[in-house]
């Protein structure tokens, strides 16, 4: 096997393995709707706090037990540790994720009409507010695995690592999928805040430590 055969393979195991960060997300809406109806008699919409809090809870564990597989996966099969990347960033790319983080915050306040975080804060009440942001941490996890395997498959393919491959991959599916499951115009928010995930990934030389936290703000406010 050539040079450019094992690269190939390489970033096809990448790719894989967002694949598979992807599906992750759909555990979610397997146990919302298939499951969860069948142990209540009810659907999503119709469960008290009690439920609703149970569900975001229960789909915590399911999405990082999800993440951990992966992680592990990807170390233990291509020596890769997301976590080895802990470069500092310098003024330019600090400016660079902070405005990305605005350009998002401006884009969400345009479709709610107002704070992301204040609507929900005010619809939710403060015990549901409290879970349903937890649930927010986990499923940002596993958007940023998405991000980090699928820019990994990406460089190695077309050997550039100026453009966001990653927030291209959220912006296909994620997008997409909020096209068909909602509404175009949210599905065109969903796909447009892709791109800024993974532009602040790039922005911030793939530093976790970094890049993390910059996409969970863009991702809650």
């Amino acid at each position: 096997m050539t040079d450019n055969q094992c690269k190939a393979k390489k970033g096809l195991a990448f790719f894989i393995l967002s694949l598979l960060a992807v599906a992750g997300m759909g555990s979610e809406v397997l146990l919302a709707f298939f499951i969860e109806p069948l142990v209540y008699g009810k659907g999503l919409w119709d469960f008290s706090t009690r439920e609703i809090i149970s569900h975001w809870l229960v789909t915590c564990i399911i999405l990082l037990i999800i993440i951990l597989l992966l992680v592990k996966l990807a170390k233990k099969k291509l020596a890769f540790d997301i976590f080895s990347q802990r470069s500092a960033i310098g003024t330019k790319r600090w400016a660079l994720c902070f405005g990305l983080l605005v350009v998002s915050i401006v884009m969400s306040t345009m479709l709610w009409n107002g704070l992301k975080v204040v609507k929900e804060f005010q619809n939710l009440g403060w015990l549901k507010f409290i879970f349903q942001y937890l649930y927010y941490l986990f499923e940002t996890g596993l958007f940023v695995l998405i991000i980090i395997f699928a820019q990994e498959a990406g460089e190695i393919w077309f050997r550039n690592s100026n453009i966001p491959w990653g927030g291209i991959m959220v912006a296909l599916t994620w997008g997409l999928a909020h096209i068909f499951s909602k509404d175009l115009s949210v599905g065109i928010f969903a796909f447009s805040e892709g791109l800024l995930y993974g532009s602040a990934y790039v922005a911030s030389k793939k530093n976790l430590f970094i890049a993390f936290p910059v996409i969970f703000l863009m991702f809650v406010l």
